[in-house]
């Protein structure tokens, strides 16, 4: 035990209150979250954080920022800024100083976001029931007829028994009083809490002895009581629920984080197009068969949900989707309509609805706000329209600052309140109060808002500890967004005593049920699977086909043997074959470009506009595996990332031809390190059996295009040895050749071991094998008797077959005048032209969706700009 000498020692050692805040600036303008009251000391709950901080010095902090940094570019976690170049491969940017706020206000916090929801779910049910609110004059009817989050087709459409609003998240602010205020309301889709959740993940590794000794609300309960509450809303199906999230699809801003949530909570991830309404039920369309779906969590905004009856131009959504929850067969978290809670036009009258309604005081105040639907309040906007922020009553334009306007533009803006008043609000410019943030080395002051999120919960709600903070990227920027490139923060809650972590497994009653239910793959996700596949091996198949043709480049620079040159020119014609950049080496022009190879080459494997080439398939494989980002392990992902590293090296034009072998070895190596991942980590269920046909057809099709190209005709007895050995290099089969055959190598050896061996892994037949082995384990949709062959069933076995019937000799001979090898050609071209079907009919039976339904008229209500 310590003396007290000791603790002296302990404490002067540490680092004294003016290191700590040696390039924090005193007497700032607005509330500070680290300043006391009296802005000349730290508050107690920031002071333990502090000092550790800066006992770490400045070089330690952006390593420790560094290697967040890294961790979260490893785990693919990104978010899309529309107008950054880097498009949806921008990684989430971290602050890795948190947010601290002590137990004490995060309970009065906590009281009134749970008070503002109880309200808020009141005004969803009494807005698409019985509408009371504009009956008792408590709102306006134009506040919600005249904007489009009001969804006509959703009235009457309600939730027995149920909260209407089941996910719910708050913006808030602290102005200078050191009040929270709410700046927004979240109610359609929230998004911020997977990311809130990563972002915990990787403070817990690089602060890992800081968050060990302040005690910190952990954020995995909150999820459980998501997902219990979500179990909750079916009682006759409480332990096994099928529940379904509903994304927009990869290119949406927050894809990582519906990806994330799907893997952590064990739902499955769809598009609309996965989904299909029969009998007024919702279907998930599966390799299996349709799946009644119980409940959708949707992150897709509620107009584009149903082209039927909502926006018909969506391709976003489900046809039918409101019929069916109308008829009660599905449950929508949150309902379709709810967006209209997130109108900041309703903000001035929930006091009043929470007096009338709740009999209480509005607990978290919003920030003042003035509809200028009514005479009064757009006379005080128009006449302090320099000091307000303008926006319009639903998501119809931006918000405008009007301190930032010149006096033509602001001239317009009154010319548009007046010409329709009660589509536009005038807000209060909330100065939001500063938190210490890391930047360039130096602790310094930046805004930041507060986003915290409430789940339904026991016939009330419950509030995440915690919740994703944003900071603005600069010192005077007062409006903080992702989208303009600001960074996020872990919220650190404190907690009176030590906090320990809740798990996510489901109690002993549920795991009978759990133990046989069913992984369903949508058939959008076994499709993109299968590309993987058929991408990563066509990628693979290429890279070795380049080194191959490099060395023989290599051998003809160094010795000019026309032998040598035979075999490049076949080899090149092959590759121009693999990359369909024709007619590339077998053109008219193909002698002229033999002789300047290098830059053709270059131009297949780095030319983006080319499909097929090198880089042009490498996107593909990464696209295809984007998709199904919430079915890659964390490992997997890590090595897609590098697969993307060394993509973007290659496409930055800094690759030259000199150091091109080496850097394909790299990638060549990440490809292999996938694939091996895949094999090991993917549970051997349908998509994975999906996977690996798309890998073995596309190396069955890469090795007959190589075996045609290279000898149906005979080129000569020497430049024909020297590309059997090629052959066998480029196939990883030339010690294999070499174990079995000996010293001997002749086309009759490299034939019966590339096309017929069915034990080796390189060659056509065991190709062949393993597509009918895989395609027995693949489900049976169309439930025929499990002793009829399907037509792929049939066609593989035909290929099988016909390999294996086949006479080597026959293969190798060289039957006319032309020099060809006619049983040779026959083969291939019937083997290439099976596999080709199999992949066709495997296309239409597990992946070809029904074109979806349309309106034959628009239902959207035309308004005022």
């Amino acid at each position: 035990m310590a003396t007290q000498a000791e603790d002296k020692k302990i404490i002067a050692a540490e680092p004294s209150l003016e290191q700590i805040l040696a390039h924090y600036p005193e007497g700032l303008a607005g509330y500070d979250e680290m300043w006391g009251a009296d802005s000349n000391s730290t508050n107690p709950h920031w002071r333990r954080l502090m000092k550790d901080l800066t006992g770490l010095g400045e070089t330690e902090l952006e390593r420790r920022r560094t290697d967040a940094r890294r961790l979260l570019r490893e785990n693919g976690v990104t978010y899309h800024i529309y107008s950054d170049p880097k498009g949806q491969k921008r990684t989430w940017q971290l602050d890795p100083i948190p947010l601290v706020i002590n137990s004490v206000d995060w309970e009065a916090i906590s009281v009134g976001l749970k008070q503002r929801a109880r309200l808020l779910d009141m005004i969803l049910r009494d807005i698409y029931g019985p509408r009371r609110l504009v009956k008792e004059g408590l709102i306006p009817p134009e506040l919600i007829y005249a904007q489009q989050g009001f969804l006509r087709a959703c009235d009457q459409v309600q939730m027995k028994d149920l909260p209407h609003l089941l996910l719910y998240a708050a913006d808030l602010a602290r102005g200078p009083d050191g009040r929270m205020w709410v700046l927004g309301d979240r109610s359609q889709a929230p998004s911020g809490a997977g990311y809130a959740l990563e972002t915990r993940m990787a403070m817990t590794r690089v602060m890992a002895e800081e968050f060990r000794r302040t005690q910190v609300h952990r954020l995995s309960i909150f999820f459980r009581h998501l997902r219990s509450m979500l179990a909750s809303l079916l009682p006759h199906r409480k332990d096994d629920p099928r529940v379904v999230i509903l994304t927009p699809g990869p290119h949406n801003e927050t894809y990582f984080e519906h990806a994330y949530l799907a893997s952590y909570l064990g739902y499955s991830l769809v598009q609309g197009d996965d989904l299909t309404v029969r009998n007024g039920k919702v279907w998930l369309k599966s390799l299996d068969g349709l799946k009644q779906v119980d409940i959708i969590v949707r992150r897709v905004d509620d107009s584009f949900c149903d082209p039927l009856e909502l926006r018909e131009d969506s391709h976003l959504g489900v046809p039918g989707l409101l019929q069916a929850a109308r008829l009660g067969n599905v449950i929508i978290a949150n309902p379709l309509g709810s967006s209209i809670l997130e109108s900041p036009a309703l903000m001035p009258f929930l006091p009043n609805i929470a007096k009338h309604w709740l009999g209480e005081e509005i607990l978290l105040p919003s920030a003042a706000t003035w509809w200028c639907g009514q005479k009064k309040e757009r006379d005080y906007v128009l006449a302090n329209l320099k000091d307000l922020v303008i926006k319009p009553i639903d998501r119809r334009g931006p918000s405008i600052f009007c301190s930032q306007l010149n006096e033509k533009q602001l001239k317009e803006v009154k010319e548009r309140i007046n010409a329709a008043p009660y589509l536009y609000v005038g807000q209060q410019v909330l100065s939001c109060s500063t938190a210490p943030s890391l930047r360039n080395g130096k602790i310094v002051p930046r805004r930041v808002l507060l986003r915290t999120y409430l789940t339904a919960h026991q016939g009330d709600y419950d509030v995440m500890p915690g919740g994703l903070t944003r900071v603005a990227q600069d010192e005077g920027a007062l409006f903080v967004t992702n989208q303009t490139g600001g960074l996020s923060k872990d919220t650190w809650i404190l907690a009176d005593k030590p906090v320990h972590q809740a798990s996510l497994w489901p109690n002993i009653r549920q795991m009978e049920s759990l133990m046989i239910g069913e992984g369903l793959l949508p058939s959008r996700s076994g499709e993109n699977l299968f590309w993987v596949g058929r991408y990563s091996e066509r990628a693979e198949g290429l890279l070795r086909l380049i080194r191959t043709v490099l060395n023989k480049l290599a051998d003809y620079d160094d010795y000019r043997d026309e032998s040598d040159h035979i075999v490049l020119q076949h080899l090149l014609e092959t590759l121009t074959h693999f990359t369909y950049v024709y007619p590339g080496f077998t053109g008219e022009d193909a002698k002229e470009k033999l002789q300047r190879p290098r830059l053709h080459i270059m131009d297949m494997v780095l030319n983006r506009e080319h499909r097929s080439s090198l880089i042009g398939t490498l996107n593909a494989l990464l696209q295809s595996a984007y998709n199904v980002r919430d079915l890659w392990s964390v490992d997997t992902w890590r090595v897609v990332d590098d697969i993307d590293e060394n993509l973007q090296y290659l496409s930055s034009n800094k690759a030259r031809f000199s150091v091109l072998q080496t850097e394909l070895d790299s990638l060549l190596a990440s490809l292999m390190a996938f694939t091996a991942q895949t094999q090991e980590s993917m549970p051997h269920e349908h998509g994975w059996y999906l996977l690996n046909i798309g890998r073995r057809v596309e190396r069955a099709l890469q090795l007959i295009t190589f075996i045609r190209t290279c000898f149906v005709t005979h080129c000569g007895d020497v430049p024909e040895h020297l590309m059997l050995e090629a052959t066998l290099v480029n196939h990883e089969s030339l010690i294999t050749h070499r174990r079995r055959y000996r010293s001997v190598q002749h086309i009759f050896t490299v034939l019966d071991l590339m096309l017929l061996d069915t034990r080796h892994p390189r060659s056509l037949a065991y190709q062949v094998d393993k597509i009918k082995a895989l395609m027995d384990e693949l489900p049976n949709p169309l439930k025929t008797p499990s002793h009829h062959l399907s037509r792929e069933q049939r066609l593989i076995l035909q290929v099988s077959t016909e390999i294996k019937m086949v006479e080597v000799e026959k293969l190798a001979n060289v039957s006319d005048e032309l020099k060809t090898r006619r049983a040779l050609a026959k083969l291939l071209d019937s083997v290439e032209r099976r596999l080709e079907k199999v992949a066709e009919l495997l296309h239409q039976k597990y992946f070809t969706h029904t074109q979806n339904v349309r309106q034959l008229a628009p239902t959207k209500l035309e308004l005022p700009a």
